[in-house]
């Protein structure tokens, strides 16, 4: 039975990084999430507005599973994150 997930990260890259690597790092992450979202895994992303952070959505099997997908990520040395676990809401129309 999978789990459900709401992660918000919040990043903090170093103001003086390398462009090169800084891109190079980017370019990482983004193929390495969008290979998430493709498993189904990683269900939603979306902007937190006038932040350099994101709320996701995953689904996953289990915590270990969640955490490998998180520690694998290429900006999680930059990133501070908060895991909330879901549970279904007995008023969502869209349950049941």
């Amino acid at each position: 039975m999978s789990q459900l997930f709401a992660v918000r990260m919040d990043v903090a890259l170093p103001p003086d990084m390398d462009p090169a690597a800084r891109a190079d790092l980017l370019a990482r992450e983004k193929a390495y999430s969008q290979e998430w979202q493709r498993s189904g895994h990683w269900k939603n992303i979306w902007r937190c507005v006038g932040e350099y952070a994101n709320l996701s959505i995953f689904e996953v099997e289990d915590n270990e599973q969640l955490h490998q997908i998180l520690w694998g990520l290429p900006l999680f040395p930059y990133m501070t994150m908060t895991v909330t676990p879901l549970a279904g809401h007995p008023s969502d129309v869209h349950l049941g």
